[in-house]
């Protein structure tokens, strides 16, 4: 057990963070590239950074979405904010780190990253049920949709079962392979799934943005593509 401990603690986790953050660069790289072309095409180039701004801050924190499906954006919020701080600001990741490589920074207190993980836990099931609930949610969902945030769901509950033996039914090593190879296995996905919207958010709404700022001869071009050149307008 030591041994495979040892293997998904060490180069397992290297090889999936750095396979995440290949995969990242290039996802912000070609993006970036996308929306540089875009602007280069667009026949308005004057840019409302301003709105995009707000937009993006809009969709990261909805509290104006909250009167339409509260339910639902609470607990995709709450999830979100769970899957990004626990990881990083847990006490026991930051020793990890320090032990490993010398790096550190501030850590959670251990009440308030036991509060997320639960909330994390409690909210992936929320999303499931009311994805599965919500009639037009259930008509455009996926299986990753319902099977991706179940999954997050798994490092975090093993991890607090490690954290808090009294918990924990099973044995600590087995717990904790579980915990580990959950983790690195959801840090290998992380390029791969929708988990990247949320580096790619930011750049996402810019490009949105230069993509309806069409080059000046579009409609003409369209026309000949749909073959109505020389109708009347």
């Amino acid at each position: 057990m030591q041994v495979w401990l040892e293997w998904a603690m060490g180069p397992l986790f290297w090889t999936a963070l750095a396979f995440m953050i290949l995969g990242l660069i290039r996802h912000v790289g070609l993006t970036l590239w996308e929306g540089a072309r875009a602007y280069q095409r667009a026949g308005d180039k004057d840019i409302p950074f301003g709105k995009v701004l707000a937009t993006t801050l809009k969709w990261l924190i909805p509290i104006g979405r909250l009167r339409n499906r509260w339910l639902f954006s609470i607990s995709t919020f709450s999830f979100h904010v769970g899957v990004i701080l626990v990881p990083l600001f847990l006490a026991g990741h930051i020793k990890l780190w320090r032990e490993g490589v010398g790096l550190s920074w501030p850590a959670l207190p251990n009440g308030v990253a036991t509060t997320l993980t639960w909330i994390v836990i409690a909210a992936a099931v929320a999303v499931v049920i009311l994805r599965a609930g919500a009639k037009d949610s259930r008509a455009l969902g996926r299986f990753q949709d319902y099977a991706l945030p179940l999954f997050i769901a798994v490092p975090f509950l093993s991890g607090f079962l490690v954290m808090h033996p009294a918990w924990n039914p099973f044995s600590r090593d087995p717990t904790l392979l579980i915990h580990v190879l959950s983790a690195d296995l959801l840090i290998f996905m992380v390029p791969l799934t929708k988990l990247s919207h949320m580096i790619l958010l930011p750049f996402t709404q810019l490009v949105s943005e230069l993509a309806w700022h069409f080059p000046s001869d579009a409609g003409s071009r369209v026309a000949v593509t749909l073959g109505k050149e020389n109708e009347p307008i």
